[in-house]
């Protein structure tokens, strides 16, 4: 293209449409004629005034659009085609048009300030619904503010958040695609380019918008795009073999019949202005006479283009001449498909509208009839007035405008279709109507097929979702669809796809293997059914069994010298004392109770204390027994079997205090430990007192060692049986079980704690009774020879 500049000295030359006819756009043109011609025959819309028309081409040039909307606002000047003669000449009431965006913009500038209508079919710029800067501009048409909803609806009602986009760099692409953005932003949709091309750049511009389609990751290029525009592009990208791409148009392009040749579009989708039949219409663009086509300039170009002929005598060598055989009823052309009425439809609503708008200025109903006045001169403001009110049914559709000067936004959702024969054709497949509730507007009634013929709803992703069980982590520098998919950490979950966020589960729960719900934590304690717990109940079980069977041996035996040699009153005692220390380890196994928690630690430390008790008062009466056979000791009297009773109720006695302070203060109870492990609940028994329990503990210990300090004072007096060696090596194993108790108890977990209480009980009740008890049971059942007073006093001569 050429700057043209102008030095004001003489008139330029008139502007020229160049290329050939758009035959479309002349389908478009003689159906506002036809709709004239309806009106002016109906005897119920303006009855007895004709409406009159002139066509102008603007040739989808701005400047030509401005000098028609100058002529119009300011005067009659016949272009093309005029029609009959008017009684109001020069007065305009209204315009249809134009077809395209910008220059209905460039029209409305010129006529809003003159309040001249205009109502335009197929301008959906949604800057046009400003009624600041447009007053007097109305559409037919849905804004495309309602189709980029709608198309980004669509986009994310398929799962597609990576998608690429093209558009026409004009009014319509540019304020089109960026409402789709807009709306595509706010339904999480991520575009990885968009880019912008006119039909009049250079090839050099059309190369670089394919090549950045044939090198994207998108699956799916959404176009925004008027039909000349797009054609432009689909014919350099069929150039090369490139990537299957699903294409979403608009309704400028994705509806128009001569598209439907780019067969590498097959599958595409997009939304078109509904389908209407209008009655007649076909029979009135087939009925072409000679000399209606002679008559119109416009219609002698269609007419010797479509049959490559002249109608009048050339000049020019070895062109046809028409012969008057031609019959466009034999051709198959966009002006003669009347298949897909859907723009046509809009063309044919816009004239219904202003007619209905100047009926309702002129004419009033009275009775039953409608009278107008056809000699009332009315201006265009009244036209516009009016035309803000009309509410009709025309073919089945209602006609009106909201105070933007917009119809209804309702749709078509059209799908590319391959038939059986190779060819493509338009079906509907759903529809889309703004008015409806939100989450309601879409509905789809049909199957769609997508690229290459796949009944597969094709994945156009940068990222895939992220499974329940991870959380999304944005990739740098990268729109917020791409990322990457984490693990959810340690004790959180994620239940949903693509989660941006992992929550924790409540404190008793813990997430499952894949991590994307919580479940109630195992709760842990040492039962009877697991190996630990069944192994400890036997060796409690044995060692009871054991003190009761030495207890029936004693008994047997009780009038032989060994048993009665240390007081058998205590050693019976004693060895009841340790089947209660036996037994008291059951309670520490099973689930923990607020009374078994109490029983277990007071039942261990009574029982252990008068255990002790026994052995001290054992130790007491060796050392005793030998201070009396001393000369002139009466030592004997002050510490008889009824000293030795008191002393241990005594000492009992006060273990008992100990542990009634614990449990009326702050007794032991059952708690759920969950820090220990964090996958699991260890439920144990909380001290309650920490002071209590080592008062018990220190209380035993305490008598253990003086057990121990007066064992080893009496080891060496001489006997052949003397008890106090025996007492010195039961102390010092029960000491070294108990001190070596303190540390393991501290560092055990969970319910290795009470295992290993439970150890520190048995190993000392097995070391008491096997130290103080086997070597007599022995010498019963297996020695009865030495089991005699006189080998018993015998002196050591060692």
């Amino acid at each position: 293209m050429h700057t043209v500049k102008h030095n004001y000295t003489y008139m330029p030359e008139p502007v020229r449409c160049k290329g050939r006819i758009n035959q479309r756009g002349l389908r478009f043109s003689r159906a506002m004629i036809f709709a004239i011609e309806e009106i002016n025959n109906s005897t119920e819309l303006l009855p007895g005034i004709r409406l009159g028309y002139q066509i102008y081409d603007s040739c989808t040039s701005v400047p030509v659009a401005v000098h028609v909307a100058f002529q119009l606002s300011s005067g009659l000047d016949p272009v093309f085609y005029t029609g009959d003669n008017c009684s109001q000449s020069g007065m305009v009431m209204a315009v249809v048009g134009d077809g395209g965006s910008t220059p209905s913009i460039s029209m409305s500038r010129v006529l809003g300030p003159f309040n001249i209508p205009q109502v335009s079919y197929f301008a959906t710029c949604a800057c046009l619904s400003d009624k600041q800067q447009y007053p007097s501009f109305f559409r037919t048409i849905p804004s495309d503010q309602f189709q980029a909803d709608a198309l980004a609806k669509l986009v994310k009602h398929f799962g597609w958040t990576w998608i690429g986009a093209v558009r026409s760099d004009s009014d319509y692409g540019n304020n089109g695609m960026a409402s789709f953005l807009a709306a595509a932003r706010r339904e999480g949709i991520c575009v990885e380019y968009s880019e912008a091309f006119y039909r009049t750049n250079p090839r050099s511009r059309i190369q670089k918008v394919a090549d950045v389609i044939r090198r994207s990751t998108a699956v799916v290029v959404v176009a925004f795009a008027a039909s000349g525009d797009m054609r432009i592009l689909l014919e350099e990208l069929s150039l090369e073999p490139f990537p299957s791409r699903l294409w979403i148009g608009s309704e400028a392009w994705v509806t128009d019949p001569d598209m439907l040749r780019f067969s590498f579009c097959a599958g595409a989708i997009g939304f078109g202005i509904e389908q209407s039949v209008i009655p007649g219409l076909r029979d009135f663009l087939l009925d072409l006479s000679p000399s209606k086509v002679a008559a119109s300039p416009l219609l002698t170009e269609f007419w010797e283009d479509i049959f490559n002929c002249r109608l009048t005598k050339s000049e020019v060598r070895n062109e046809r001449v028409c012969d008057g055989s031609e019959d466009i009823q034999t051709l198959q052309t966009p002006y003669t498909d009347t298949s897909q009425l859907r723009i046509t439809n809009m063309v044919h609503k816009a004239v219904y509208a202003i007619a209905h708008a100047i009926h309702n200025a002129v004419c009033q109903e009275r009775k039953s009839t409608t009278q107008c006045d056809k000699f009332t001169r009315i201006q265009s403001e009244e036209v516009l007035v009016q035309l803000k009110k009309v509410n009709f049914s025309q073919n089945g559709y209602d006609v009106s405008f909201d105070a933007n000067g917009d119809p209804v936004a309702t749709y078509e959702l059209v799908n590319w279709q391959k038939t059986e024969s190779g060819n493509i054709e338009l079906v509907t497949v759903g529809h889309y109507d703004a008015s409806l509730p939100v989450g309601r507007e879409f509905r789809i009634n049909r199957n769609l097929t997508w690229v290459e013929g796949s009944t597969q709803v094709p994945v156009s992703v940068c990222s895939d979702s992220c499974p329940p069980g991870t959380r999304k982590v944005l990739q740098k520098g990268k729109p917020i669809c791409c990322y990457d998919c984490l693990p959810c950490p340690e004790g959180e979950i994620s239940n949903v796809t693509d989660s941006p966020d992992c929550l924790p589960c409540l404190k008793e729960f813990w997430p499952n293997a894949a991590r994307d719900t919580c479940l109630p934590k195992p709760v842990e304690f040492l039962s009877f059914n697991e190996v630990l717990g069944i192994i400890l109940a036997a060796f409690s079980v044995g060692g009871a069994c054991l003190a009761i069977i030495t207890a029936a041996v004693f008994y047997r035996h009780r009038t032989s010298p060994i048993v009665r040699a240390n007081n058998s009153e205590l050693s019976f005692l004693l060895l009841f004392s340790l089947t209660l220390c036996f037994l008291c380890s059951l309670t520490f196994i099973g689930a923990p109770s607020e009374w078994s928690c109490m029983l277990r630690h007071t039942a261990f430390g009574i029982t252990f204390v008068l255990c002790m008790s026994c052995v001290l008062g054992k130790t007491v009466v060796v050392l005793m027994a030998f201070r009396a056979t001393l000369p002139g000791s009466n030592v004997m009297k002050w510490f008889g079997p009824p000293q030795q009773r008191r002393t241990v109720v005594s000492l009992t006695f006060i273990q008992v205090i100990i542990c009634t302070i614990w449990l009326v203060l702050n007794p032991p109870f059952p708690v759920k430990n969950l820090t220990t492990y964090k996958e699991r609940i260890i439920l144990e028994c909380a001290l309650g007192s920490a002071v209590g329990f080592w008062a018990v503990l220190g209380y035993i210990g305490l008598l253990a060692v003086f057990c121990f300090v007066l064992a080893v004072l009496a080891r060496k007096l001489p006997d052949n049986f003397n008890e106090a060696k025996l007492i010195t090596f039961s102390m010092l194993i029960f000491c070294a079980v108990w001190i070596t108790f303190i540390p393991a108890y501290v560092s055990s977990p969970g319910k290795f704690t009470v295992a290993v209480e439970i150890f520190a009980i048995l190993a000392s009740s097995f070391g008491l009774i096997l130290c103080i008890f086997a070597p007599k049971c022995f010498i019963i059942l297996f020695k009865p020879e030495k089991n005699t007073k006189k080998h018993l006093m015998n002196k050591n001569q060692s």
